[in-house]
């Protein structure tokens, strides 16, 4: 068996090859690390909750409707950060750059890593930058690793029979953005990446009500985040398709790809399970930040297992995890 595309593109393959990677003794083994499989790990120290996580870049394009390689990799990482109910502190990078790479590029995204930066209240404290000979890289491949601190710490298996299921915004919206510029779609603004850094909505959220599971829909999208989210918690949770909060103008591109939305990668969108009793107080509060302003509730978590859609017709069906991202390449 060999490493294909499919390994990558976060659904079911995937598993298969994180059974092999995790394969460490040595990862943190009674406080919340590789073994749990979440968005960071969690490393008590002095009676704080340092939270620890890393990512890496390779989007094709790197400059996208909407966003930029630079911006999406200060990101990512400041919202697995978040996922776990941290602020931000410090970030560090390293890039792999191909020979023959514009410089122009490099500062324009530089450019956009600083404005992320800025707008997540973090800092980028250290790096490492690697230059590879021309046709042995596809332009720049960027990690970003970042610490943060939690008060309380959010994992993403903690949904609760009871638990109301709310979105922080329109799904769909970088997966089909990147697919559609690739495929020379001329959409003009109707249609363009969510990139955003979370972390002020998150702690909005936070102040606003409790929250038992959160997790960001990248890879695999919200098909893929909801069904793991169920899965780790031991629970069903049961999803209205009419209230699902999916543009018109993605939904006919998805049309014309012959895509699922709720298959491929966000990457400024929250999943979230919160008590019934806070649902509203937490709707308010998403509701009055720019990055929360189309956010809806979208379902209840129930006992059992699977998740499953209640269609717009009156019908049911479930809701699967993809074998892998439709979209490879966006993040």
């Amino acid at each position: 068996m060999k490493v294909n595309m499919m390994h990558g593109a976060g659904g079911e393959v995937m598993g298969e090859l994180l059974q092999t990677l995790t394969k460490f003794r040595n990862n943190n083994a009674g406080g919340i690390g590789l073994e749990a499989m979440d968005d960071g790990a969690v490393i008590p120290l002095n009676g704080q909750n340092l939270v620890f996580t890393t990512d890496s870049h390779i989007v094709r394009p790197i400059f996208f409707p909407g966003g930029d390689i630079g911006r999406i990799s200060v990101c990512g990482t400041v919202n697995d950060l978040a996922m776990m109910g941290a602020k931000p502190i410090a970030l560090c990078c390293g890039m792999i750059i191909e020979e023959g790479f514009e410089i122009d590029d490099l500062a324009r995204i530089v450019a956009s890593m600083d404005e992320a930066l800025g707008e997540a209240g973090a800092n980028l404290v250290t790096g490492d930058t690697k230059v590879m000979e021309r046709g042995a890289l596809d332009g720049i491949a960027i990690n970003t690793s970042g610490i943060g601190i939690a008060k309380t710490v959010v994992r993403d298996n903690g949904l609760l029979p009871g638990d109301a299921v709310i979105v922080s915004g329109t799904l769909g919206d970088h997966g089909i953005a990147i697919m559609a510029h690739r495929e020379g779609f001329d959409l003009g603004e109707q249609i363009k990446s969510d990139v955003s850094p979370l972390a002020d909505l998150v702690e909005k959220i936070l102040a606003a009500g409790t929250v038992h599971a959160m997790k960001d829909p990248t890879r695999g999208g919200f098909a893929n985040a909801i069904n793991e989210m169920a899965r780790k918690s031991g629970v069903s949770v049961r999803v209205r398709e009419e209230v699902l909060p999916i543009r018109k103008s993605v939904k006919s591109a998805a049309g014309m790809l012959g895509i699922d939305p709720l298959e491929v990668a966000n990457e400024g969108k929250i999943v979230m399970g919160v008590p019934a009793s806070d649902a509203e107080a937490i709707l308010k509060a998403l509701h009055a930040h720019k990055y929360g302003k189309d956010a809806a509730m979208v379902g209840t978590v129930t006992k059992g297992a699977h998740v499953i859609m209640e269609t717009q017709i009156g019908g049911e069906r479930f809701i699967e995890p993809p074998m892998g991202d439709p979209v490879p390449r966006v993040c």
